[in-house]
């Protein structure tokens, strides 16, 4: 049971962080976290303790749940865990959502037979998995309940396109939701790794080796929306990338859409300190000492706690053919059990009560499950 692990590889070429840093105390700051979600990807290489596979009876039950939701009257939109009957899997996946809010913030299931499925059949088993695990949130201003992670032959230099939609590495990052799930249905014929480390380890090497550049990532900075604006909001957020409240820290984090935030004239430049924390974090995120990078195989699926985690893709390259290309299926979920979050939330999620917040609202989008 064990999964494509990639070791030695330094997220395209970035340098491992120096150990040679000064450890230095700042009590003004919160204190580090001392839970499993400060993990070390090196250590967790070793062990299989995140990945879980499934049985022949819990395939079995997903299957049946395929058959009856193909025949149902119920618009697939509007399905809850109460539409769905898997009564093995059903309590394995409640303590894989335990593990993923509480725990190390990441689990890797295997085993789903995508190959025998047809892509609809495949979606709808992601879809009763998810809704087994929170409520599915809008992804993108077409209202996508179900999205396609996959190259739309689009760049990163189109500021309303987002980077899950070109072959480029994306960089590690968060979503705008609770848990961000991704079964995977085809690999590239090269690249596109995944790779997963902890913002918690992040925000605690950072407190020891640079108190001042961290203090600097708790205060607001602006993002943008690439486009996707809810109603008269500005085209950017502005919350801090580290987050402290009520004893637990949250992260937020995309460089490319804070640098291109700039764009507005109302957005200041970064000044020289913002940058430097900011290099701070991304080497921290691409040293193999703390990341852990995975090659997800046809029936995998990756389940990611956005808060304590960031999780980034390496740049791929496709086959020619369009039914061999890299494809993805994800889903943006929020969990009833999830974590209280500040109110600058609301101003990403759009609500922070649990259960009802995170993803994309533009006016006129509604809900929507593409299955191409």
């Amino acid at each position: 049971m064990r999964a494509k692990i990639r070791r030695n590889v330094s997220s395209e070429g970035c340098m491992s962080v120096p150990d040679s840093f000064p450890v230095t105390r700042d009590p003004t700051l919160p204190p580090e976290v001392e839970d499993r979600s400060a993990w070390y990807g090196a250590k967790l290489a070793k062990s299989d303790e995140w990945i879980t596979l499934l049985s022949d009876a819990e395939i079995a039950e997903i299957e049946l749940v395929i058959e009856r939701l193909k025949k149902s009257p119920v618009e697939l939109t509007t399905i809850t865990g109460e539409h769905v009957q898997l009564p093995t899997l059903g309590l394995r996946l409640h303590d894989m959502l335990g593990e993923v809010l509480n725990g190390r913030g990441f689990v890797l299931i295997k085993g789903l037979p995508v190959q025998r499925w047809t892509r609809r059949e495949a979606a709808i088993a992601f879809l009763a998995i998810g809704v087994h695990l929170g409520n599915l949130r809008m992804q993108n201003a077409a209202g996508h309940l179900l999205g396609h992670v996959t190259d739309l032959g689009r760049s990163s230099k189109d500021p309303n396109t987002r980077i899950y939609q070109t072959r480029e590495r994306q960089t590690h990052h968060t979503d705008s939701c609770d848990v961000v799930g991704l079964m995977c249905l085809q690999t590239a014929k090269a690249g596109g790794l995944s790779s997963l480390v902890s913002s918690t380890t992040i925000f605690n090497e950072m407190r020891r080796r640079r108190p001042d550049l961290l203090r600097v990532l708790m205060r607001p900075i602006e993002t943008d929306r690439r486009g996707e604006v809810p109603g008269s909001s500005k085209p950017y957020f502005s919350i801090p990338v580290f987050n402290y409240h009520e004893g637990l820290v949250s992260t937020i984090y995309q460089r490319q859409y804070i640098e291109s935030a700039r764009r507005f004239p109302d957005v200041a430049p970064l000044t020289p300190l913002q940058i430097e924390a900011l290099d701070l974090l991304d080497q921290l995120a691409n040293d193999p000492n703390l990341n852990l990078m995975m090659e997800l195989q046809p029936g995998d699926i990756q389940l990611v706690h956005n808060h304590t985690i960031l999780h980034d893709r390496t740049r791929f390259e496709d086959y020619p053919e369009p039914e061999r290309k890299r494809h993805l299926l994800r889903l943006w979920l929020a969990p009833a059990g999830a974590r209280r979050l500040p109110e600058v939330y609301a101003e990403r999620f759009g609500f922070t009560t649990p259960g009802d917040r995170g993803g994309v609202t533009v006016p006129g989008a509604k809900p929507t499950i593409p299955f191409e």
